[in-house]
């Protein structure tokens, strides 16, 4: 999987920089870009259609799980999915249980409540996203997964628990992720490399953690040659022109609001780079969930490319 906000010498001449610039600018966190764009595209959501990736490994046929270890306000995360042999999710199955093993779908006070107040609840988002990675996300492309309005939390912990469970499918590993959610980060230096380049590029992404705060963060894309993205020069004076900001001002900004929160759902998306925004957010949950657990080994992410 892969977010890609490269934009090309070719998608400057098809696409305007006034429409670059919009898309960008729709949103100015995390949250009102996600909920914006769901409800923007809602009616074209149902016509979205599930890509093959041009690189990255296919996903294996099996079935792949993952659960949550703690309760939070008295329920956790269960989820799995089910691929088939042309390595395609045919189920998603991700639920709220309490210690009953009831789902939150079927609290009904919940239920009235959070709609009353957010405007949805999990007996209206639970099937949406469900349905979003069993269609146009149904070969692995998260990016396709849109954020249900009033639901911001849930949704991206959904996308986050995705991407993990492609990855396990993608190496065919079908032993149980554990997440040590609600968990304090233990110290260390955490590390998360993508194998694939995309327009010549690749992320990289290491968290150093103190006393269950994030010290460091860097976060960058790099070319075959290891040289960022933030020193090639031409790209980002053609990215500062399209698109009002570049890997130069956006990679730093993503750290450093980090670093602040240690919190990635309190993660900034930066205007005109919402994309590589989005991909920021999911790798620094993996860190963080590996914080959790504290575990050191580099997280190799066989990310997936599609064609734009």
């Amino acid at each position: 999987m892969k977010f890609k906000s490269v934009i090309t010498s070719a998608s400057v001449v098809a696409i305007s920089a006034l429409a670059l610039a919009g898309c960008g600018s729709s949103s100015s966190s995390s949250s009102s870009s996600s909920s914006k764009k769901s409800s923007s595209s809602s009616s074209s959501s149902t016509t979205k259609v599930a890509k093959s990736p041009t690189t990255g490994s296919k996903m294996k046929a099996g079935t792949y799980k993952l659960a949550e270890e703690n309760y939070s306000h008295g329920y956790k995360t269960e989820f799995s999915i089910t691929v088939n042999k042309k390595g395609k999710i045919t189920k998603s199955d991700y639920n709220q249980v309490n210690k009953k093993g009831k789902s939150k779908v079927d609290d009904a006070s919940y239920n009235k409540q959070m709609k009353k107040v957010a405007g949805t609840n999990p007996k209206t988002y639970q099937p949406k996203l469900n349905k979003a990675l069993e269609g146009a996300a149904a070969t692995g492309n998260v990016s396709t997964i849109d954020v249900v309005s009033g639901a911001t939390e849930s949704s991206k912990t959904f996308q986050n628990y995705a991407q993990q469970l492609i990855q396990a499918a993608q190496a065919g590993n079908t032993a149980t992720i554990k997440i040590n959610n609600g968990a304090k980060m233990k110290d260390g230096t955490y590390k998360l490399a993508e194998k694939n380049y995309s327009h010549g590029y690749r992320d990289t992404f290491s968290i150093t953690v103190k006393n269950n705060k994030i010290t460091k963060s860097e976060f960058d894309q790099v070319n075959k040659k290891g040289k960022s993205k933030t020193a090639d020069a031409a790209y980002n004076k053609q990215m500062k022109k399209v698109s009002k900001t570049n890997p130069k001002t956006y990679q730093p900004a993503l750290n450093k609001s980090l670093v602040k929160s240690s919190d990635p759902t309190k993660v900034d998306v930066v205007t005109g780079a919402t994309e590589s925004s989005n991909t920021f957010v999911l790798y620094a949950e993996q860190l963080q969930n590996a914080a959790q657990k504290g575990d050191t080994k580099t997280i190799s992410v066989d990310n997936m490319v599609f064609s734009e």
